[in-house]
């Protein structure tokens, strides 16, 4: 046997009756040659991890605006941690853990630049609509093209508002939501908009008093409820509920936080009428894939691959007017 088939067969001898096996996948959209070393979803993994969009995750924005300190989390940031709490859960679980960490890689793939504010607008603008989870699964589908299996693409698309169909992407979902709650709090503490002490006193008395404390309760609950049904106990549920709401009441539509927000819209406005005006301003793939799905796609799948300082430099370019310097 091969490496892959060794893989294949441990995952039948050590994965519990709910995991998602290897060698049970649905597929990919093109049928390609088995690797001789990876299973196919280590290899998907492996497909995400060295994409273009996946590096480009390093200069998106997570909770703060284009933030300038060094400590602040990213999107990309954000989607390791999800992957460390996602997997932490799978191998507690006993399902299966490469399949875990490749919806985990690649479940913000479609993120825009400026976080949700940048989605917000580009839902306006897009007369279909935009969604980052949706706009996921067109990025490793048409714009890396990764041709990755069925299960990872549904896990991806499905990590936000839907039940994935494998117990493995319903563990990303809530390995989203814990990662982000708690880094977002973390970060929201070093920023001095909130304290620890500022947090409702009946959360933490059931989550805990630190971000480890709490992922922790959080996780430890998970895995204490079993593979059968992906759930929290109804207090921990509860109190992560509550805490949800107070991150949002207090951090998510802070006008302190959210002040340099408002400048999102104008920029990415002028960005989408400026490449929609001229389909020939975009780049050559992205004028293909207009051929395909129409101008507002394209210019939205363009947009929508930015970093916050590539969507900056570019509004500069096109709209800010520079210094004369004198014919050289």
């Amino acid at each position: 046997m091969n490496p892959r088939e060794i893989t294949e067969q441990n995952e039948l001898q050590f994965l519990c009756e709910y995991a998602c096996l290897s060698k049970d996948t649905k597929g990919r959209q093109r049928d390609v040659k088995k690797c001789e070393l990876r299973t196919d979803f280590q290899r998907d993994r492996d497909k995400i991890l060295h994409s273009n969009s996946f590096r480009r995750l390093k200069h998106k924005a997570q909770v703060f605006l284009y933030p300038t300190g060094d400590h602040y989390r990213t999107r990309l940031t954000h989607t390791l941690e999800v992957s460390q709490i996602a997997r932490t859960i799978a191998r507690a679980l006993r399902l299966n853990e490469d399949l875990t960490e490749a919806i985990s890689l690649g479940h913000d793939l479609g993120h825009t630049p400026f976080g949700h504010e940048g989605e917000r607008v580009l839902n306006e603008l897009n007369p279909d609509g935009f969604k980052h989870y949706k706009q996921s699964l067109r990025v490793v589908d048409y714009i890396d093209k990764l041709n990755l299996t069925y299960e990872v693409r549904d896990g991806i698309v499905k990590h936000t508002n839907e039940i994935a169909s494998t117990k493995e992407g319903y563990i990303v979902r809530l390995a989203d939501v814990i990662a982000y709650i708690n880094h977002d709090i973390d970060d929201s503490i070093r920023a001095k908009v909130i304290t620890e002490d500022d947090l409702p006193k009946d959360v933490t008395e059931v989550l805990g008093h630190s971000k480890s404390e709490r992922i922790t309760t959080l996780v430890s609950s998970i895995v204490k409820n079993g593979a059968k049904e992906i759930k929290m106990d109804e207090d921990v549920k509860n109190a992560h509920d509550k805490l949800h709401q107070y991150m949002f009441d207090f951090v998510y539509t802070n006008p302190l936080c959210k002040s340099e927000e408002r400048k999102v819209k104008g920029l990415i406005e002028k960005l989408y009428e400026y490449y929609i005006s001229d389909i020939d301003r975009l780049p050559f793939e992205y004028q293909e894939l207009s051929e395909e799905f129409g101008i507002d796609t394209a210019v939205c799948d363009y947009i929508a691959g930015m970093t916050d300082s590539f969507a900056i430099n570019t509004f500069e370019e096109l709209f800010i007017p520079k210094g004369w310097n004198g014919i050289s």
